[in-house]
């Protein structure tokens, strides 16, 4: 997970990233669906946002995320 699920070079695709106001919220609102799409369940990544990460039906890797840090939240606006 982390760091080492999105690498540019590895995916060879774009990411789209939306923020979302509770990622969790959105993961069991969607986990029926999203079967093989989902590449890594809501995970804290190192720099404060709350993550999940999957394919959309083109293969593009999405990104919903929720700030959760003191850091990431006055990056991104809490």
């Amino acid at each position: 997970g982390g760091v080492h699920v999105a690498s540019r070079a590895a995916n060879r695709t774009a990411i789209i990233e939306f923020r979302v106001a509770d990622v969790d919220e959105e993961y069991r609102r969607l986990a029926g669906s999203l079967g093989e799409a989902l590449v890594q369940a809501p995970t804290t990544m190192p720099w404060g946002n709350r993550s999940l990460l999957f394919r959309d039906p083109n293969g593009n890797l999405v990104n919903f995320f929720t700030p959760v840090t003191e850091a990431a939240i006055a990056k991104f606006g809490g």
